[in-house]
């Protein structure tokens, strides 16, 4: 056989050989996908501290990592179907924001990672076995929001001193707040309260369960931040205003809305420290072993705008110790 031929055959032996090798090589790697169930929009100030958080940590959006982002305005009913969805479209991680989309994802998926933020009580909700080794797939963060009922109640009356009738609205198909309102029921109680229980599960509720509220003439009403409240947050707020109700709550987010009052965690810093547990799975760590996180610090919130409207006056004490006082 003439060389130039052998020569030939053998080059293109190689070049077949190659091609398969230069084709993988070029092949794109597979980026992580991030599920979020969310309380709040993807465009809030909360979701936006967490895509600054992974930013921070190397995590673009749209490069080196994908988002799906479903928003379930409140809507318990659409859970199920949304971590059903979530979990087909094969994410490595769902993110969700409190308990009852928790429960949704667990419900879901018992090996896909789940990160909750914000979760009530995630101990005696049942999400995780502890909160220093979760085992399971779930870990995250709580606000430990039904723990600080009374302390809310309790600055509620150093505002007012002589209110005797406070109002609570929960959601009772909400577990997170149904240990909300064991807890303020024992704090009602401490300081001779009388605690009228508002129930709202959806939002056609909201105008019977106000007039209801009326008719026991509270003299304040204390909200939680349960998702589908805070969809209709202004909702709740001037009704509150029309009849000259201070609304204490757990959020920040609401007092910027015109409440009057929150003390509780801060959402944002909950949001932040999410995205190192992103990080730490994304590289190999089991959400089993990591410790549900507890908040650092809480916040007393006071909006004065608010208090001038309805003609209270804050002690200068709890001004004092207020972590942000909006004028």
């Amino acid at each position: 056989m003439p060389r130039r031929i052998i020569v030939l055959i053998v080059t293109l032996a190689l070049a077949t050989l190659l091609v398969p090798a230069v084709s993988h090589a070029q092949r794109p790697a597979k980026i992580p996908r991030i599920g979020i169930i969310g309380d709040w929009p993807e465009d809030s100030p909360s979701w936006e501290v967490f895509r600054q958080g992974l930013r921070d940590l190397g995590y673009v959006e749209g490069q080196n990592l994908a988002m799906e982002w479903r928003f379930t305005e409140g809507n318990l009913d659409r859970l199920a179907e949304t971590a059903t969805e979530l979990v087909r479209l094969q994410m490595d991680i769902i993110v969700t924001t409190g308990t009852p989309a928790t429960r949704a994802a667990m419900h879901a998926t018992t090996t896909i990672p789940i990160i909750m933020v914000s979760a009530g009580d995630p101990l005696r909700a049942g999400l995780v076995a502890s909160l220093a080794r979760p085992g399971g797939n779930v870990t995250g963060s709580t606000i430990l929001g039904p723990e600080l009922s009374a302390k809310r109640l309790q600055l509620l009356k150093e505002i007012l001193p002589t209110a005797s009738r406070v109002a609570f609205l929960w959601n009772p198909t909400n577990p997170a707040n149904v240990l909300h309102f064991e807890d303020i029921q024992a704090g009602a109680r401490a300081l001779g309260v009388t605690l009228h229980s508002v129930e709202v599960s959806s939002p056609n509720e909201f105008t019977s369960a106000f007039a209801a509220m009326m008719r026991e003439r509270p003299d304040a009403l204390i909200m939680t931040a349960d998702a589908m409240h805070q969809v209709h947050v202004g909702q709740i707020i001037d009704f509150a205003a029309k009849n000259r109700l201070p609304v204490t709550s757990n959020v920040k987010e609401n007092v910027v809305a015109g409440a009057l009052m929150s003390y509780g965690a801060s959402l944002p810093e909950l949001y932040r420290r999410a995205t190192l547990y992103v990080d730490k799975i994304l590289k190999g760590a089991k959400p089993g072993d990591l410790p549900v996180q507890q908040p650092m610090k809480f916040e007393l919130v006071i909006n004065l705008k608010t208090a001038q409207a309805l003609g209270l006056t804050i002690p200068p004490s709890l001004l004092f110790q207020a972590d942000e006082v909006i004028r």
